[in-house]
């Protein structure tokens, strides 16, 4: 991870749908098994899915079963939690060149920033509270 890129941890529900099929090209057979966790400052121990792009790094909240459900809900991924083939073709079509993978910057205004060592607070600065 570069130190330069600014850190935001934000809801898959949240991210640009751009991000989103990149994060399936990033991991065609699910999320569940790539979390990782951290302490927040309260000391709570939170779950997050790690992406990287050219301008950000996301840590995407999420727990295993959350990270579950939304492959089983999302149609890009067969019965088994596989991205389909098609999918993963026509994402790697839109996204082959480097200088596109990072056209769906989302302004920043929805983003959580967090410290490097991932103690910010994640909910701080979220203007989208549903």
């Amino acid at each position: 991870m570069s130190s330069n890129k600014p850190r935001v941890i934000k809801d898959y529900e949240k991210l640009d749908p751009a991000i989103q099929e990149q994060i399936k090209l990033e991991y065609p057979l699910g999320f569940s098994r790539h979390l990782i966790y951290f302490n927040n400052k309260e000391g709570q121990k939170v779950s997050a899915l790690p992406f990287e792009t050219e301008e950000k790094y996301y840590l995407v909240r999420m727990t295993i079963p959350q990270a579950k459900q939304i492959i089983e809900n999302d149609e890009d991924y067969d019965d088994d939690g596989i991205l389909k083939d098609d999918v993963k073709l026509e994402y790697e079509d839109k996204y082959s060149d480097e200088g596109e993978m990072d056209i769906a910057d989302d302004g920043g205004m929805e983003d959580d920033d967090f410290e490097d060592n991932f103690e910010g607070d994640e909910d701080e600065g979220d203007v989208d509270e549903d």
